[in-house]
């Protein structure tokens, strides 16, 4: 069977019964939020904005806020045993909790999904302080992630209510180009994809809008299918892959197993210029998948013309495809974590709205290579 793309629907933010307005925040439970923010500044260039604990009133946790243009990352951490983000951190490991959407009606967008099936993860909450008020909503989505509704239409304070600025003076590392965020993935279990797929056609009114089979993201030993679903205007996009049979286990199958459980796989944080992007990145740390150099020997056969040089591309290891409207390129990360679970993508589109799909074998053998070196292919 072939890639399956469908049209987006044209449907307006003032006509979708949940218009998103993008990705608010991404929040991560983790074992130590103080180093995890530092770790997120220094080596992917985030600078400090907020700060949330005990001395703001918040007795169960403490969270630092991290941002890069239009990215936010929210690190939150335990702060007693006994406690649903000690659990969820004793089951996963360091992982996504929350994909926040922006929406003009946070109350709105809570009763409109639970209505059409979604389980409520927080009813509306106002939350003020002398900067205005914010409403908060939420709902469960595949494993342990959720989905809170962000509304901050009456809101002008640094993050929100319960968070006080917090920066370090002595700390403020230059951004490394991401932007914002492209796409999130979500990896689900045997038979799940679909289900998954109704789910956000369904309650949130999702669109699929391309398609993945077993043929398209294969290789000698493993295979995984996968479909992309976007809100109606766009703005939010969130993949949902499954495992597929193959001769040995699949990275799907490696993340479900370390994680224990469905969650978020991947976050792809776009830029404007990826090779400043990845060089900035390596040079403070950040490990990356490596490709065979045979793979740019027929690159531009493949793909065309292109802006970029080969060799800063060849050197990086970034990946380049085409579609109908342009291309992209793009690199991923090793595990961020200990678990081989949570990795980043890189990605700047040069008119394309694609997701890669020449690239996958390349890619997926890169994963192997990883997967059989920690035992676990």
């Amino acid at each position: 069977m072939s890639t399956t793309i469908t049209s987006e629907t044209t449907q307006t933010i003032n006509t979708d019964f949940l218009p998103l307005e993008g990705t608010d925040y991404v929040e991560f439970y983790v074992g130590n939020a103080k180093q995890a923010a530092h770790y997120y500044m220094s080596a992917f260039g985030f600078q400090a904005l907020a700060y949330a604990g005990p001395e703001t009133g918040v007795k169960d946790r403490a969270s630092y806020a991290v941002r890069q243009h239009k990215l936010t990352f929210v690190l939150t951490t335990p702060l007693r045993a006994d406690n649903p983000i000690a659990d969820h951190i004793y089951k996963h490991g360091d992982g996504v909790k929350a994909l926040s959407l922006r929406v003009p009606d946070a109350t709105s967008a809570w009763k409109e999904t639970t209505k059409r099936g979604a389980r409520s993860f927080m009813e509306p909450v106002k939350m003020k302080d002398n900067d205005g008020e914010l409403v908060m909503s939420g709902i469960h989505t595949y494993g342990d992630t959720v989905h809170l509704f962000i509304e901050r239409k009456n809101y002008n304070g640094v993050f929100m209510p319960g968070y006080r600025a917090w920066s370090n003076p002595y700390f403020k590392p230059a951004d490394t180009g991401l932007l914002y965020v492209d796409h999130c993935v979500g990896n689900v279990g045997w038979n799940q994809m679909n289900p998954w797929v109704k789910f956000y056609e369904d309650v949130m009114g999702f669109k699929n809008i391309l398609s993945f089979d077993d043929e398209d993201i294969s290789t000698e030993y493993s295979a995984l299918m996968s479909k992309v679903m976007s809100s109606g205007n766009g703005f939010v996009k969130f993949p949902i892959n499954e495992p597929a049979e193959g001769k040995k286990k699949s990275q799907v199958e490696e993340y479900l197993d370390f994680y224990n459980g469905e969650g978020c796989q991947h976050v792809a944080l776009a830029t404007n210029d990826i090779v400043k992007t990845v060089t900035e990145l390596q040079s403070r740390g950040v490990e990356f998948l490596k490709v065979p150099t045979s793979y740019y020997d027929d690159l531009l056969d493949r793909v065309g013309h292109i802006d970029e040089d080969l060799g800063p591309l060849r050197e990086l290891g970034i990946l380049v495809d085409r579609d109908n409207e342009g291309y992209l390129l793009q690199l991923f990360s090793k595990p961020v974590e200990d678990r081989p679970t949570l990795f980043f993508e890189i990605i700047q589109r040069k008119g394309a709205k694609s997701f890669g799909k020449g690239n996958f074998k390349a890619l997926f053998e890169a994963i192997e290579r990883e997967q059989d070196a920690r035992g676990n292919l």
